[in-house]
């Protein structure tokens, strides 16, 4: 009886200590590091599960877990396996564990793009159609669509008013968004910032609705790249709309000229009636000319108290400003004519 005891016990401690190297072995496959030199995106189809994404990682060469292994330590040591589908940055360093933890909280990996102020919608829209992470998905019918039932009787509620009406800034998303959500979302950004920006505007501007002043930070945003500039530039305009002086800026009749401009604005141009030539209208053209930026808003709102009515261009990007007439053919003879 004492023999088939010390047997019993003896084969009891070999299944323990089988068991226990066993459970050493899996835990050690699984907390070893992936196969990476450098960050990876890997893609978990729609539909898959645990164990055929651990076959994936082994068939591209990123562990060399057995499928059995896989399988018991999906079964009784995983704890959460249920994957969901999307693209994630794997990177060196990480386990089958830490990987599994970002499939399963669904941690995926958020791409960029970058929605550049001064630039137009045409422009925004060949970007967004040219980043292959996004579904590109807009029409004119989907553009009216966004920018409609947002919550402010300000903007938007004519149809033609696209352009200009998206917060320049970087956006980030998963792969396979819609380029109608980032655009969306775009939209939301410059209500939310215009509209809390417009409370806080300085006292006293020409300007009758936030409308106005994302009309006005548009051609702020088209006129100098210099972010020094801009309140400067701001308060020049301001100043000419209080004097009810035409704004004669010329990236307003280029904007006006649309897709046919070639680069060279000449004097008929200049003298060529559009809703947009402020050489000819008085005060905002109609719409925003292109996106603008927090800063150009801000600036908008928030004019710099000068003297000056006019500016040129000194060919480096900043601008000479002057508070008379004859100053300024000084300044346009000087950086201008020369040239």
């Amino acid at each position: 009886m004492k023999r088939v005891i010390v047997i019993l016990l003896s084969l009891f401690m070999l299944a323990v200590v089988g068991a226990a190297s066993g459970v050493m072995y899996v835990s050690s496959k699984v907390t070893d590091e992936l196969a990476l030199k450098s960050e990876t995106l890997f893609t978990i189809e729609s539909g898959s599960n645990a164990y055929r994404t651990v076959k994936h990682l082994r068939k591209i060469g990123m562990t060399d877990v057995s499928p059995f292994v896989a399988k018991v330590w999906l079964k009784f040591f995983a704890g959460s396996t249920s994957v969901k589908s999307g693209t994630y940055m794997l990177r060196p360093g990480q386990s089958l564990v830490d990987v599994f933890t970002l499939f399963t909280e669904g941690d995926e990996h958020l791409f960029a793009v970058s929605l550049v102020e001064g630039l137009t919608l045409a422009q925004w829209l060949e970007a967004l159609k040219q980043n292959t992470d996004l579904v590109f998905d807009l029409n004119e019918g989907k553009l009216n669509q966004l920018t409609q039932d947002n919550g402010v009787d300000w903007c938007c509620e004519n149809v033609s008013q696209t352009e200009g009406v998206y917060l320049a800034d970087t956006y980030f998303f998963t792969k396979g968004t819609t380029a109608s959500e980032v655009l969306k979302r775009a939209h939301r950004a410059l209500i939310d910032f215009v509209s809390s920006e417009w409370e806080l505007r300085d006292a006293e501007l020409p300007l009758a609705t936030p409308y106005e002043a994302l009309i006005l930070a548009s051609i702020i945003e088209k006129e100098t790249a210099v972010p020094a500039e801009r309140d400067m530039i701001s308060g020049v305009f301001v100043n000419r709309l209080n004097r009810n002086m035409r704004l004669q800026t010329d990236p307003t009749v280029i904007y006006g000229i649309g897709p046919t401009f070639d680069g060279n604005i000449t004097r008929k141009h200049l003298r060529t009636a559009t809703p947009y030539n402020t050489y000819v209208i008085k005060g905002l053209p109609p719409t925003p000319i292109a996106m603008a930026g927090k800063a150009a808003i801000h600036a908008a709102l928030h004019p710099l108290t000068t003297d000056a009515l006019y500016f040129v261009a000194k060919g480096d990007g900043s601008h000479q400003f002057s508070t008379t007439l004859a100053e300024h053919n000084a300044a346009v003879r000087k950086y201008q004519l020369k040239r």
